[in-house]
């Protein structure tokens, strides 16, 4: 379980992510919006990596690898225009939020089963079932 601790803050990363999305676009068009935080996290992760570099370590790379990350980088970029557009709309942030990380959960989930081949535990589908009933009455009245 060593993984925990740095998923967990992980979870706070992705919870300012979501939180302060949601107090921009209530001052910003949908693309400047998503344009400012690339930039900002194409800066971290260009730091990141000179700084790994300058510490000497070895950087493999793969094409397969780079096209792999291409395209989480168009599902994320994505995803954040669709996050500012949802909450232009005036989705309030404590169901906005849920909803859409929530459904990014079940799906990841669902393609690690479908296309991985990964197993769930009976009590890890029912978590994911658990995520479906709350995602469903978070919607309703929205």
């Amino acid at each position: 379980m060593n993984w925990l601790p740095l998923a967990l803050l992980t979870a706070l990363c992705l919870a300012g992510y979501n939180f302060f999305i949601k107090l921009a676009a209530e001052h910003l068009p949908p693309a400047v919006g998503a344009v400012v935080l690339q930039l900002v996290a194409a800066g971290l992760g260009a730091a990141w990596l000179v700084r790994l570099k300058l510490q000497g370590q070895p950087l493999a790379l793969s094409g397969k690898g780079l096209g792999l990350a291409a395209l989480a980088g168009l599902s994320v970029g994505l995803a954040e225009i669709l996050t500012f557009v949802v909450f232009k709309r005036g989705v309030p942030a404590s169901v906005g939020t849920p909803v859409i990380v929530g459904g990014s959960v079940l799906l990841a989930a669902v393609l690690g089963l479908v296309v991985l081949r990964e197993a769930l535990s009976p009590a890890q589908a029912g978590g994911l079932l658990l995520i479906v009933a709350g995602i469903a009455l978070l919607a309703r009245g929205h």
